[in-house]
């Protein structure tokens, strides 16, 4: 079950575009950041979990629909909405939008936690099919720090496709879910701050949030920087 290897000032996170759960804390980990003064120390290496692919299907809208206004209240400030455009455009697949954030590293760390956030954003709360080509490389012309013709590029080409993939498959049995957090010395940790169960199964009922703490994240950021 080997970890990935992390550099110091970085923290591994493993996620898929899809999932809610994980843009909590990625915003989290970015305010505390902030809040801290560490944004020029610690940075945000994005691997991907592929839900499609651990799950063996597409991306479920009503699963991510019962999780919505759980996560939303969360962070409210990101503005969540259930799938609002037409059912038939609804996106069954993250693949591009993962492959997009790994493409996205060649330019800078800045561009790659720009267009994450920023594809989030497009799904959860604009109610965009971020599957499509042009719709991820619009998004990307909306981040200051994203070359979208660049980006065009690197995907049609498809440089960071099997990267990605490698490294999915490589790290699966030690990525716990999405988020699942890894630092340089050695610890980790899987949807931080958050403690869940679910009524019912999975897409036919809905999740609790127990207990949701957001103060653990300046101590993330803290143990990256070390």
């Amino acid at each position: 079950m080997p970890r990935p290897d992390v550099r110091p000032g970085t923290i591994v996170i493993y996620t898929d575009i899809a999932c809610p759960w994980s843009a909590v804390a990625i915003v989290r980990l970015l305010r505390a950041r902030d809040e801290l003064g560490l944004t020029d120390r610690v940075h945000l290496d994005h691997r991907c979990f592929p839900l499609e692919e651990v799950n063996g299907g597409p991306i479920p809208r009503a699963l991510i629909d019962s999780e919505i206004p759980v996560v939303g209240a969360l962070e409210p400030a990101l503005e969540w909405k259930n799938w609002q455009a037409d059912p038939s455009t609804w996106p069954v697949t993250t693949a591009p939008a993962n492959e997009a954030v790994q493409a996205a590293k060649e330019q800078s760390p800045q561009a790659t936690e720009e267009l994450d956030v920023a594809l989030r954003q497009a799904l959860f709360r604009d109610s965009r099919c971020v599957s499509l080509r042009h719709e991820i490389l619009d998004v990307a012309r909306g981040c200051a720090h994203v070359d979208a013709d660049a980006l065009a590029e690197a995907l049609d080409d498809g440089r960071a496709r099997g990267p990605m993939t490698r490294d999915s498959r490589t790290h699966r049995d030690a990525v716990q879910g999405s988020p699942h957090l890894f630092f340089a010395d050695g610890s980790d940790v899987h949807n931080p701050g958050v403690e869940l169960r679910w009524e019912g199964k999975p897409g036919a009922g809905f999740p609790v949030v127990e207990h949701d703490d957001p103060g653990v994240f300046a101590d993330l950021v803290r143990r990256a920087a070390g």
